[in-house]
This record gives structure tokens, sequence and C-alpha cells, in this order.
């Protein structure tokens, strides 16, 4: 994607529109966060635009959604709005509008160099659930964990399994992460110890971003649901695998995934998206009527998972996946999270869960390259790994290739920092 100024100093867009992600940003670390969309090596400042009346259609205009150091009043508005919006941002981009093209003074306000901003979270995020949505990385957990014959559950075959993870360490992409401690239970051990995590993982991930909730004791129909999802994010549920593995049972999940998540800075809208659609997993059986979507897809979104070692210049990429290797839908998991009543908020993260494929180069996570530390992942020509040590840094991408253009995703990165002792 490619923006800029000509020879006459007007700015002028040289990529086609078709992804123009929401995020939010500072122009420097004090002043006030406020909404933008990414166009090439630029962020168009979106409350500049409001303030110059230039959102004027019958949903946006008056509004103050774009006034707000948060995206949650414009995503709750919901996609008749999302649709005027990007409508409007993609005329006042295009070549041939003056509005932007011609006016100095506004594009000084409202269109910033990417890399001179900081990037916020783009949502306040009032809670987080994270799905277990994979059906090759459930099975590669149970073979690793039971043995290579042990059933998938048949629970997991007929509903989206999920925990409820902590929304307050959530985090932007380039947050330091530091290393957990906890309960140990190292095997042949009468008793648990206490200390750093030595089996820091990281999970590949994609996470809805809630719209329009639901009230509570109100259930959203599959069919409906996609009108709940204003977006896709990258995210990455960093995992400590032996403080999980002692304290899972019987309740699941806690320390193991609370100390935090990383997000992606820019919102990739499903409207974005439209043209990598493809055919959803079979599922066998099939799903109960109130899972079961008159149209079931996914999305065609290559996935990568890079590992910069402590103290290496280079990145290395040691697994590689696709969005469309997951079993159950955005859709499936929205229905279920809402059939008993639970009402979604604004801003909720809906993680997809870590993304494996097939084959050994599609796995989402350490515990599964390494088979649970059991033999070293080879990174680059001379080192290995079998979970993430003190100064390793993770990135995760994604970029969709259309005819002609791309839509990307930006990276989610975080450095592992030592534990604190």
């Amino acid at each position: 994607m490619a923006a800029g100024y000509n020879s006459d100093h007007k700015f002028t867009c040289h990529s086609k529109l078709d992804n123009l992600p929401y995020g939010v940003f500072k122009p420097s670390p004090r002043e006030e966060a406020r909404a933008g969309v990414a166009i090439g090596d630029y962020v168009l400042d979106l409350s500049a635009i409001c303030r110059a009346g230039l959102f004027n259609g019958p949903l946006l205009k008056g509004s103050h959604c774009f006034l707000e150091g948060t995206l949650n009043a414009f995503m709750a508005m919901g996609r008749p709005a999302w649709k005027e919006a990007r409508a409007t941002i993609q005329k006042l981009l295009s070549a041939d509008d003056p509005t932007l093209r011609d006016n100095a003074e506004l594009r000084r306000k409202a269109l910033l160099l990417m890399n001179q901003v900081q990037m916020v979270l783009p949502a306040v995020i009032g809670d987080y659930t994270d799905f277990f949505s994979s059906k090759h990385h459930t099975q590669n957990c149970l073979a690793i964990l039971f043995g290579p014959e042990a059933p998938i559950p048949p629970n997991w075959l007929s509903l989206p399994v999920a925990y409820h993870g902590r929304a307050s360490s959530v985090v932007i992409s380039g947050t330091d992460i530091v290393r957990p401690r906890g309960q140990l239970h190292p095997a042949g051990k009468p008793l648990p110890g206490f200390g750093p995590s030595a089996k820091l993982d990281f999970e590949l991930e994609m996470a809805a971003i809630v719209g329009p909730g639901n009230d509570l004791g109100r259930t959203v129909n599959v069919d409906d649901a996609s009108d709940h999802i204003f977006g896709l994010v990258l995210m990455n549920d960093w995992s400590a695998r032996d403080i999980q593995a002692w304290e899972s049972i019987p309740l699941g999940p806690f320390l193991g995934k609370s100390f935090g998540t990383s997000i992606s800075p820019w919102i990739v809208t499903l409207e974005a998206l439209e043209p990598f659609a493809c055919e959803a997993q079979v599922q066998d059986p099939p799903p109960l009527p109130y899972l079961a979507a008159k149209s079931s897809h996914s999305y065609d979104i290559p996935l990568e998972v890079s590992i910069k070692p402590a103290g290496e210049d280079k990145t290395f990429v040691v697994s590689r996946s696709n969005f469309n290797h997951l079993y159950w839908t955005l859709e499936q998991q929205i229905a279920h999270h809402t059939i008993n009543g639970c009402n979604l908020r604004s801003g909720d993260l809906l993680g997809s869960g870590t993304i494996s494929g097939p084959n050994p180069e599609n796995l989402g996570s350490l515990l599964e390259l390494t088979c649970d530390g059991k033999k070293q992942l080879k990174i680059g020509n001379n080192l290995n790994r079998t979970f993430l040590g003190d100064g390793d840094e993770v990135i995760l991408t994604a970029c969709c290739q259309g005819d002609g253009y791309k839509v990307g995703f930006g990276a989610c990165s975080g450095k592992v920092l030592p534990a604190n002792l």
C-alpha cells in the first residue's frame, strides 16, 4: 500500500482503498488518543475529519463517536454506520476528490506519518473470551498430554469450547511481557514448588472485536452474528505451560494465561475481508440447530509466526498457518456465547484459540512444535528452543493477497522480560 505527496505537494493515494483498518493513536505521548484509519505510510485522523464536518451522512452527521479516545461508540453503532464511514473515507482518499487532496491545512491536521504516532488499544475491552476452535490444535494437545490415541471429547465436537480470560492484561503490540511466576509441579516431585515459568509459550490466534452487543437474557442468532463483529485483530495469548498444567484440573487455566495477551493495533473490518471469504470446515457431527447457519464461511488469511531470539538481529519464521483451519466459525462462537442469555458489549474481545493446521509447519504454539519440550526447535543455523527464553521476541503477522492489492493486519509483537524476583 502506498500513499504520499505528488510534485504539487498534494496528497495522493496510489493504492486501492480496500483495507482501511481502524485503530487508536496518540500523535505524541502527551496528546489525547484519537481514532484513525491506516492508509499507506499515514494515519488519517478521524477526529480532524469529524471536526471539519465531513462525516455528513444520515447516520454519522452530528455524531461525536470519532471525538472519543476509543472506538467503542462507533463500533456500537452497527454495520450501516460502519459502511457509511467507510464510503466517506474512501471518497476523501480517492485521487479525484479535491476535499482533502487540495486542502493543505486539513491535510496537515488529518494526515500523520505512521512512524511518528503511538498506537494504543483501540477499544475499552470490558471482557475477553478465548475459544478453543482449532481441531488440529486440539488433537495435537491431546496426543502430547495423554497419548496419540486420546480421542477428542464429544463435547468439543458439539460446541465451541472457551474460557473467560483477563481483560485487564490485554496489551497493544510492542508491549513487553514479564515472565510469570507461579506454582510448578515438575514430573517426579511429590509436591509443587514455586518460581518463574520454564515453559513460556506463544499462541497464534486471531480475535474478533464485538460491535453492537446484546441485552442480558437475549440471544444472538447464528445468522445475524456477523452484524455483531466489527473486525479482526491478530492475537498472541501468551501461555505458561507449566503453571497451566498444574492449576488447570478441575476448573481450567488461570495464572498460566492471565499475565498477558497481545493484540495488533489495527482492526481489519469484515468489509475488507469479504473478498477472502471461503468455505468453512466440514463439521461432523452436524451442529445443533442454534449453531447451524444457513451459510457457513471462514476467511483465507495466511498467518505467520517469527521469533527474534535474544541477542540476534534477524527474525526466523517458525510457523505458517491460516485462519481457515478453524473448525468453529466466528458466527458460531457468538451464537454459542450468547445462547444462555450472556450479554456481549461493544469492545469485547473474542479470541479464536490457537490456529494450527494439518502439517508440521502449521503448528501454532511451541507446545506443539517441540512436543512439550521433548524435542528442540531449530531457529536459524545455530539456535534451538524448546520454549521462549528471556529476551526473545515473538512477531505474528497476517496478510491477504488480493488481485493487485493486499490486506494486511500489521504486526502483533512482544518481547519476553525476565521474571520479577
